[in-house]
């Protein structure tokens, strides 16, 4: 991703649900489904490694990693349009999120270290794509847990 975020680990589409709804899902779950496959040429994700169970040492390093990262992205012409502010939450973790914008694409890059758990996220769209949603396809995605 011209972002600097390592290739391998970078996904079109939408990221994967962690559970499948399998042959039982509801007639919405199919929607939102169909929708996000006719759109995931105009997604693109990352994520960091799960960290849960991790030490303070090592949530201090993943943020320090979540700062480089968003650095490159200024330093590859991505403007950020919403900047990053360290968010402490009560279980003494803190909560980070940034938007950048570039060529036609929104970028939002989040940061979650609440104890014991640590994790970095990218997801960045291209407007062009959301442009052409029906309004029922954005009330689709407006209710998408």
């Amino acid at each position: 991703m011209a972002a600097g975020l390592p290739e391998e680990q970078a996904e079109a589409g939408f990221p994967k649900p962690r559970h499948s709804a399998g042959a039982a899902a509801t007639e919405r779950e199919r929607k939102v489904a169909a929708l996000a496959a006719r759109l995931s040429p105009c997604v693109v994700t990352w994520s960091s490694d799960d960290a849960t169970g991790a030490s303070e040492a090592t949530a201090a390093k993943a943020r320090r990693q979540f700062a480089v990262m968003l650095a490159d992205l200024g330093a590859r012409g991505w403007k950020e349009t919403t900047p990053a502010e360290d968010v402490p939450v009560e279980s003494g973790g803190v909560y980070v999120m940034a938007t950048y914008e570039k060529r036609g694409w929104i970028l939002n890059a989040r940061h979650s270290s609440m104890h014991p758990w640590v994790e970095s996220t990218v997801m960045a769209t291209k407007e062009s794509c959301f442009d052409s949603l029906t309004d029922e396809e954005t009330g689709i995605l407006e209710d998408v847990d």
